[in-house]
């Protein structure tokens, strides 16, 4: 019986997985701890030119220590605040608040930009 609540909690991580390549969990759902994050520029729906800064403010909660920066949907690990080489056209930025281990907070923004 052990060996079938393993398969079933396995396949139930494969299940919950869906698309994206990583397992969820619920322990996965992001964490409410009061903190906010600001996209400061570029603006909601503005045309940018190639490369162009993203500046925001992440006001950290009891358990955000940093932020992670998303260019349609795709984490940028080590983001440095500017993009360079993003093709022409409307793109997604979404900047949400994580802890020190990586897991996220539910602060978050995302604006859309037209790369000119």
């Amino acid at each position: 019986m052990h060996v079938i609540r393993m398969g079933l909690m396995g396949l139930g991580m494969i299940l919950a997985s869906g698309l994206g390549g990583q397992p969820t969990l619920a322990a996965d759902k992001p964490i409410e701890d009061g903190s906010k994050v600001v996209i400061m520029s570029p603006k909601d729906g503005e045309k940018v030119s190639d490369p162009f800064e993203v500046k925001y403010e992440l006001t950290k909660g009891f358990q955000a220590a940093h932020a992670h920066v998303y260019l349609d949907d795709q984490y940028q690990k080590g983001f440095g605040g500017m993009f360079k080489g993003i093709p022409k056209g409307t793109h997604k930025i979404t900047v949400t608040g994580a802890t020190k281990d990586h897991g996220l907070v539910t602060a978050t923004q995302t604006i859309h930009v037209e790369v000119q």
